[in-house]
């Protein structure tokens, strides 16, 4: 089929709902929460980059997460705003296409990105002797440049895969950004292949990396009971429990949301989901590691401390 002849120009995204009460309230409220990740996120970013007892290792590649939360959250947030502003929700082919492979980059990403901070922080409480040389600044970069490859050539396999399919009829997208799901529901074209490719893809690297989660936590548990005093016990599991913490909301969030049962399928149990992920995910994640952390507590007041000079 002649792509030119079923394809569309733009798509109207139907955003989360049609009352205008409730998008004036769901605007000052996701509004708020945008701001909020935002500032938190850069300045996250901003207090690991110019902080040097920051300069480690588990730093490094929480300021990664805060970046990949504050693009992804950034290719949506926008856009779903406008939306509960704006009547026609209009999106141009290759803005959606374009919103939908940042998306899906970050996402990736951070998926892989907190299998690689547990991996760190089973070298630092297993192997603390060598942990130096271990996670050196060389091995940190070499495992962020994989890190980035494999959200890249995930999100470039699936961007082409859905793209390249025809929407005949309705252009209308039941959702607030251009996602998979509420697409391939949209299009006229055959879409086994792509879904098999999403399972097959995103499935690999969610077994691949909550399994390493696991693997990873199971060595520390090992290595922590071996401590004999119960306080170097309990730093040693304070270090980890923001990182379980956000693994647990991030990747619950996400084999509910791509795993669960076509026959549960709803989509707009989907737009919730995708709200909390969204959204909410990249606001809590600062917060988590920011409250539940001794040494970024401490540098936020060193670092007040200097602009209150």
């Amino acid at each position: 089929m002649d792509i030119r002849n079923c394809s569309t120009a733009e798509f109207l995204l139907l955003g989360i709902t049609s009352n205008s009460v409730t998008k004036v309230i769901l605007f000052i409220t996701f509004l708020i929460v945008y701001i909020i990740i935002l500032s938190a996120n850069l300045g996250m970013i901003i207090l690991i980059r110019t902080e040097s007892q920051l300069h480690t290792p588990m730093y490094f590649f929480l300021s990664h997460l805060s970046f990949s939360d504050l693009c992804y959250s950034t290719a949506v947030g926008p856009k779903m705003l406008e939306g509960l502003l704006d009547k026609n929700n209009s999106i141009p082919y290759v803005d959606c296409a374009l919103q939908f492979f940042i998306f899906c980059i970050f996402t990736d990403t951070e998926c892989v990105l907190l299998a690689v901070m547990a991996f760190d922080r089973y070298k630092a409480i297993s192997n603390p002797l060598t942990y130096a040389v271990d996670m050196s600044s060389r091995v940190c970069y070499k495992l962020l440049a994989v890190v980035y490859l494999i959200g890249m050539v995930d999100a470039l396999t699936h961007t082409t895969l859905t793209f390249r399919l025809c929407f005949c009829d309705s252009h209308e997208i039941n959702h607030f950004f251009c996602d998979v799901p509420p697409l391939l529901v949209l299009s006229c074209s055959d879409t086994q292949v792509n879904e098999l490719v999403i399972f097959t893809l995103f499935g690999f690297i969610e077994l691949s990396t909550i399994s390493g989660v696991l693997v990873s936590y199971c060595y520390i548990i090992l290595s922590v009971l071996k401590i004999r005093s119960a306080e170097g016990r309990f730093k040693a599991f304070s270090t980890c429990t923001s990182h379980l913490t956000a693994v647990a909301i991030f990747q619950g969030t996400m084999l509910f949301m791509y795993f669960r049962p076509s026959s549960s399928y709803s989509l707009d149990q989907d737009k919730m989901t995708s709200l909390f992920y969204t959204l909410v995910i990249p606001m809590l994640n600062p917060l988590i590691y920011s409250l539940r952390n001794k040494d970024v507590k401490a540098s936020i007041k060193r670092l007040k401390s200097k602009i209150s000079f």
